[in-house]
């Protein structure tokens, strides 16, 4: 079984911040292979179906952010899953709004949902999928606590949608090949 993670904060005063493009992935991945998000276990909520005929489980961890290897290392220890059957699928502020970037380990980079998936699994070897959010002008929890704007919203569709593809990809073939298809990508309405 394929474990992909979607990280973001539980609650409706979260939704559509920065913070929850992780959530959206999820929703969107759910959405597009028809599987239902509606149990509720291992500290978040998930459903279960297929993607390419392999077996995957799509999980919102409902520990907030920083709390998130708690939910997914209760999932890895039921499943008895590896390293390389897990995704998670992250806002990062270093990268611009509409870009991707894919990696098949590394550091949290200040990422406190990464920071606790590491310290839960004990290994940086994981695949990820990062979701660019752009810059903070200021407050960092107030920008990845934050909405995005309605020109960044527009561009949004176009790098769930490409996430979506390259978590597909990732559990087609395999992360190198996920990397050499989309670290490029920058979403066409990038103003």
């Amino acid at each position: 079984m394929f474990l992909i993670v979607g990280l973001g904060n539980p609650g409706n005063e979260y939704e559509n911040t920065r913070h929850n493009i992780g959530f959206k992935v999820i929703d969107n991945i759910a959405k597009e292979y028809n599987i239902e998000i509606n149990r509720q276990k291992f500290k978040g909520m998930y459903g279960e179906g297929f993607i390419n005929g392999k077996k995957v489980m799509l999980l919102k961890p409902t520990t907030y952010m920083n709390l998130s290897g708690e939910s997914v290392r209760e999932v890895v220890d039921f499943y008895d899953l590896n390293n390389d059957e897990i995704l998670v699928i992250y806002d990062d502020i270093s990268l611009e709004v509409g870009k991707l970037r894919i990696r098949e380990k590394g550091s949290a980079g200040g990422h406190n949902g990464i920071k606790s998936i590491i310290a839960h699994l004990n290994s940086e070897v994981f695949s990820r999928i990062k979701v660019g959010v752009g810059q903070p002008n200021g407050d960092l929890v107030k920008h990845v606590l934050g909405k995005f704007t309605k020109e960044e919203t527009a561009i949004l569709g176009e790098s769930i949608e490409a996430s979506t593809n390259a978590a597909v990809e990732i559990i087609k073939s395999d992360v190198k090949t996920a990397m050499n298809q989309f670290n490029g990508f920058k979403a066409s309405t990038i103003v």
